[in-house]
Parts: structure tokens; sequence; C-alpha cells
């Protein structure tokens, strides 16, 4: 029996073979880039939702793919430990994480990574096009809290106030974090550490 989880990692998986995002099989198949996305994958009362027919014959016709070795994607076993995910827009919301700034309660997704050594390392997928040309809608980033992080180092932070932001490290003080923007043309920023809630180094992006 073909499971819904099973149907969306094989779209997965196929997007990664090529090099792709989610996002970017989307397009290359002529379909609406947030085709793919993960909000797509259930409705709003929780319901799953299913690729179509459609969608899953263009990407097929796109990577050159026949239905068999889809199949084969299809029934593939896991690999790679599983670690948590959630849509960048969410991460602002303190529900998702603890006093210390790592990820917890319940409204996680879950997506499988290899060689993540932080247990407690978790996903982003971003959403939107505000973060061009770095990060792309349906991109995901990979953040770890307990790596160390330094000077250059793209971040993410959240505040006390509760937004969430993609950015490199330009310089840490006792009392500020000044941040460069990852956009050109957008002005660095200066945030005090009393203001800051987490921050926790980018160890991989799927761009």
């Amino acid at each position: 029996m073909l499971t819904h989880a099973q149907i969306w990692r094989a779209v997965d998986l196929l997007a990664q073979r090529h090099g792709l995002t989610a996002s970017a099989l989307a397009k290359r198949a002529g379909l609406d880039a947030t085709t793919f996305n993960r909000s797509k994958r259930e409705a709003s009362d929780g319901r799953p939702r299913w690729p179509s027919t459609e969608s899953i014959a263009k990407i097929l016709h796109a990577t050159s793919t026949d239905l068999d070795d889809f199949m084969h994607l299809v029934q593939r076993p896991r690999s790679g430990r599983l670690i948590r995910l959630l849509d960048f827009a969410r991460a602002g919301n303190g529900a998702f994480f603890d006093e210390a700034g790592l990820p917890a309660g319940s409204g996680w997704d879950q997506a499988a990574f290899p060689d993540i050594d932080d247990e407690h390392a978790y996903a982003l997928e971003i959403a939107g096009d505000a973060m061009m040309p770095l990060y792309r809608d349906g991109d995901i980033v990979v953040v770890s809290p307990a790596a160390a992080i330094r000077r250059g180092d793209r971040v993410i932070v959240r505040t006390r106030r509760g937004e969430v932001l993609a950015k490199e490290l330009k310089r840490r003080t006792a009392r500020t974090l000044e941040l460069r923007s990852l956009t050109p043309g957008h002005p660095d920023q200066i945030i005090p550490e009393t203001d800051i809630a987490s921050i926790a180094r980018v160890l991989w992006a799927s761009q």
C-alpha cells in the first residue's frame, strides 16, 4: 500500500537526486513553485493532501525519470537521522523552543538528514522570496544550537519579540550583536544582547 508520506518523500528524493529543492523541481516541470511546499501537503484541518497525477507526470518528464524508477524511490527505506522541521515563519513562536533556544513542544514536522551530530539540530523551511538570492522559497536550512559561532557564519537569530532573522554574524560583544544582511543593499543590524532569545549557526542549506 502506498502512503502519503512515501509519495511525498519520493518527490523530495527525486529533487535531491537532481540537485534541486522541491520548489526548483516544480519550476523545472512547469508547475507553480509552491506546488510541493510542505505547507501544501496537509490541509488546514490536518487532512493529508496528495500530489496530483499530473504533477507527478510532469516532474518525471522534466527529469527523464520513468515510473519504475520513481516507484523505487517510493519504496526506498528511510536513511539519515530524523530531525525536527518547522516553517521559518512559525519559528518566532516561543512555544516551539525552550528557554535555552532548543526545539521543544509539539507541532514540528520531521525530515531525514545524514551526518547531523547535534542532537538538538533542527530544520527551517524558507517561505517567500524575502531572503533571495541566497535563500529561496522552499529551501531548507539545518540549524545547530550547539555549534560554535564565529564571524562570517550564517546564523538564525530569534528575538524576544518573536522575530526570526537569517543573517551573517558580523561582530558580537557583551552588549550587542551585529548582523550583516544576506540580501544585497539591505543595511546591517545591531541588536542589544538583552533582546536576543537565541542564536544558532546554519550548518547546511538545500540551495
